[in-house]
């Protein structure tokens, strides 16, 4: 199983992001959008790894107190488009001691430095325009539970799916 841990989106921040995507391609910016069910904030990619309930047994001992996001910023990872978070410590907290758990049970995960981010696109083409602006609104949600992902791969693109 291809495995990571996420933050669903409220239906109010999903809807900020679809309106962004749809002002891109009002521009003329082609690529792979990001389906709208599939939206979502990555904590940890762990990938392909045969022991679900493990990687639910951590995410049960690690706490989540709630807190809230809010979008801000527009920003790339090459030809992948993102759209920012509003800088948060008690998300940042959270990630920290998810990833710590994680490395203690022994369950393997990509260890890049967390960078929040909820991706629009990807393989994203202007052609030869730069990245076009965009007018993001500060909405927010408030985050009360992590989900663990399973992520495989249709005739159309990737289905998430949750598990457990």
């Amino acid at each position: 199983m291809r495995l990571f841990i996420a933050i669903r989106l409220s239906d109010d921040m999903r809807q900020a992001l679809l309106a962004a995507q749809d002002a891109l391609r009002k521009r003329g910016v082609r690529g792979n959008y990001t389906k709208p069910e599939n939206l979502h904030l990555t904590l940890a990619f762990i990938g392909e790894y045969p022991d679900a309930d493990g990687v639910l047994d951590v995410l049960d001992a690690v706490p989540l107190r709630p807190f809230e996001l809010k979008l801000e910023g527009v920003g790339a990872f090459g030809d992948l488009w993102w759209i920012g978070l509003e800088k948060s410590e008690a998300l940042n907290g959270y990630v920290r001691a998810l990833r710590h758990a994680l490395a203690e049970a022994g369950i393997p995960f990509d260890g890049k430095r967390f960078s929040p981010h909820i991706t629009l696109l990807r393989r994203a083409d202007t052609g030869g325009r730069p990245m076009p602006g965009l007018a993001i609104p500060p909405v927010g949600m408030t985050v009360r539970r992590a989900a663990l992902m399973r992520s495989d791969r249709g005739k159309d693109g990737m289905i998430y799916t949750e598990i457990g």
